[in-house]
């Protein structure tokens, strides 16, 4: 029989339910932020703690006077990461600079005064000054020790950001080596050089920022009343000048113009020309004629033939 369209059929909806896991919305967000922003101070500490005085104060001047203390940045002194030249007007600073930061390490305060840092001719000059016992090296030996490897450590961290170049020397005292297995204070000194050259490099400076390593054994004593002086051991690092740091090639001198005089040496001064390795040239023999000798400047019209005339004049003229 066919379905009575007066009947209605009951509509069916099925549901289907989706058990989750407990909710727990955005907490870890703001838990994963906090560790972030606390990792983030953790390494702003570190940092500071490893800067210069000058960029702690400019730090602390900003977090307590933003717009007053906003033009003080670190940047504009020495030791804190730019490329300042040093010259003898700010060469002061950087003496400064290094002092201060020496005081501030408890281990190295003590040693201070076998720290000797001064201004000289070549630039400035650290000398590493050794004690009876060995302060920055062994005895007898070019090992650094810990005072050594922590101090250049510091003395690099302030250098490597200059442009000047540096100059490294070993020195040790007239106390010769007892054994007969031919290492003298000359390796020794050259060795302690070379020691420190080494662990600068390590700690950042350049390997073209390095001019000279010397080693001069006992010939440059600090205390020559002394030979034996402990003092006289010593490692110095000397920052050449900006003006400086290209050491000039030997040049020969250049020849006498002809027809120039030659100022005689002042009485009572000894002369200090070297010979050249020429013989001196000899006088022509005298010939008999009226028409008097014209000088070699009549000659340098033509630059080959003054040329000629000057070499003439250095080789003796051969006997007929």
């Amino acid at each position: 029989m066919p379905a009575d369209p007066k009947v209605i059929r009951p509509i069916i909806v099925i549901q289907k339910k989706i058990f989750h896991s407990g909710h727990h919305g955005g907490a870890w967000k703001v838990a994963y932020a906090d560790f972030v922003t606390a990792l983030m101070s953790l390494f702003i500490v570190l940092w500071l703690m490893n800067t210069s005085p000058q960029i702690k104060k400019a730090v602390a001047g900003y977090f307590n006077d933003p717009s007053s203390s906003g033009n003080q940045t670190g940047t504009l002194s020495l030791g804190s990461g730019e490329s300042v030249t040093i010259d003898k007007q700010n060469v002061e600073k950087l003496k400064d600079e290094i002092e201060k930061a020496i005081l501030q390490q408890a281990d190295l305060t003590k040693l201070s005064k076998q720290i000797d840092i001064t201004v000289t001719g070549e630039g400035l000059k650290i000398e590493l000054i050794e004690d009876k016992g060995g302060t920055f090296f062994e005895s007898g030996s070019p090992k650094l020790s810990d005072n050594g490897v922590a101090l250049l450590n510091l003395l690099a961290a302030q250098l490597k950001v200059l442009p000047n170049r540096l100059l490294i020397e070993g020195h040790t005292d007239a106390q010769p080596f007892s054994d007969d297995s031919g290492y003298t204070n000359w390796e020794l000194s050259a060795d302690r050089a070379n020691s420190a050259r080494r662990l600068l490099q390590q700690d950042g400076i350049g390997p073209s920022q390095i001019s000279q390593v010397r080693g001069y054994a006992d010939q440059m004593l600090r205390v020559p009343s002394n030979p034996l002086d402990p003092s006289n051991r010593r490692i110095s690092l000397i920052v050449q000048w900006a003006d400086a740091t290209t050491t000039p090639s030997a040049t020969n001198p250049a020849l006498p113009e002809s027809g120039t005089n030659t100022p005689a040496p002042a009485s009572g001064s000894k002369s200090t020309a070297e010979p050249t390795g020429l013989p001196e040239p000899q006088p022509a023999p005298a010939t008999s004629s009226s028409t008097p000798k014209q000088p070699l400047a009549t000659h340098a019209a033509a630059p080959r033939q003054a040329w000629v005339a000057r070499m003439k004049a250095l080789v003796p003229a051969r006997e007929k």
